[in-house]
């Protein structure tokens, strides 16, 4: 039987294509996809044709993009990473045949894997299998704000993800998924209060439909509401710690704003355009404030060992034994069928449709 993929030939274009499965063959495994979560950020500015790697090649040595044949040209033949898979046949031992996985390989309706390549997440049986889509590489980007956070408060002494949020007074900009997602584990590890700001009003009923607290800019300015609240001492307000989740440069000024001197934003954001609206003189320069990138491909220096992608994955099972049903029935906004794909995709990309998280079934 063929498998569909999903494949962008061209910006603005989104299509599902048949694809001859490979064989199966000593040491691989294959799986029969169940779920496929949707990353409105990452995967729309492939449909949108904004993301950086699709103009320049990324040189991985130097950490650069340098001029020259683009990293990933069009056609974009692997599309997602939030995937939950139920294993068909297995050549190998890592994996037996019936097992629930998460993985990341992109929204197709069977796949060949590798244990050796692939990261296989096993999901245990008390786990709504839906929110699986989570767990491999999506509540991972979340966790691996909170060690960020941990990191630069303890260095390598880090204990847990709470090290960094526990006590503290802390603002997530943004309401998507991960913005909520990063905001729950800041409430489950200890954060003393959490508020929430997005500028619309549908996110933000999400927000509190998950017992969040809430934040509307547009109510005056969320800087001098949160300062006005949060004192610590004289001429010391705001926010110990921002996360930044939206992919706005305006969103990072208003996150810079937020802190509280000597503060730092941990930034989780994709930004496709440039920054104009980072006003750098302003608060940063004269407040003192930190500014640090928590992307997935990097865990703090010297937590490598201890806190890999396996551990920051077992952590968002943890957090979705906590708030599965919550997250189930609020984050998840919409769940569509596979064949829907390139209609949700290119809707959601010309922003003739709005969701907070998407998944697609199989």
């Amino acid at each position: 039987m063929s498998e569909r993929v999903v494949v962008v030939p061209g910006p603005g274009a989104v299509e599902i294509r048949s694809e001859e499965p490979e064989a199966l063959r000593d040491g691989t495994f294959r799986v029969q996809t169940l779920y496929s979560g949707v990353s409105t950020g990452t995967e729309l500015s492939y449909v949108k044709g904004t993301n950086p790697y699709l103009s320049a090649r990324f040189d991985a040595s130097l950490g650069l993009f340098r001029d020259g044949e683009p990293s990933t040209p069009y056609p974009v033949t692997r599309l997602g990473y939030m995937e939950v898979a139920r294993v068909a046949e297995s050549r190998t031992p890592a994996v037996a045949p019936g097992e629930l996985v998460a993985m990341a390989y992109g929204h197709r309706t069977g796949y060949l894997a590798d244990p050796l390549v692939d990261r296989v997440v096993p999901l245990p049986e008390d786990l709504d299998p839906a929110l699986g889509v989570y767990v491999a590489h999506m509540g991972p980007i979340c966790a691996n704000g909170l060690l960020h956070a941990a990191a630069d408060a303890f260095g390598a002494a880090v204990r847990g993800l709470g090290d960094g949020v526990a006590g503290r007074r802390v603002a997530v900009v943004g309401a998507g998924a991960v913005g909520l997602l990063t905001a729950l584990f800041c409430q489950r590890h200890g954060a003393q209060d959490v508020r929430v700001l997005d500028e619309t009003s549908r996110r933000r009923a999400v927000a509190e439909a998950l017992g969040l607290a809430t934040l509307d800019p547009a109510d005056g300015d969320p800087a001098v509401a949160l300062k006005t609240r949060w004192r610590h001492g004289p001429g010391d307000r705001g926010a110990d710690l921002v996360f930044q989740c939206r992919g706005q440069a305006s969103a990072l000024h208003l996150a810079l704003r937020l802190l509280r001197p000597q503060g730092t934003v941990i930034d989780l954001a994709f930004y496709q355009a440039g920054a104009d609206a980072v006003r750098l003189g302003e608060e940063f320069h004269h407040n003192g404030l930190g500014l640090r990138c928590a992307q997935i491909g990097r865990v703090p220096r010297g937590l490598a060992t201890a806190w890999d992608r396996e551990r920051l994955s077992a952590e968002t099972i943890e957090l979705l034994r906590v708030y599965g049903d919550v997250v189930r029935k609020h984050l998840v906004t919409a769940v569509v069928p596979f064949d829907e794909a390139p209609s949700l995709l290119t809707d959601l990309a010309e922003r003739r449709r709005q969701e907070v998280s998407v998944i697609l079934e199989v």
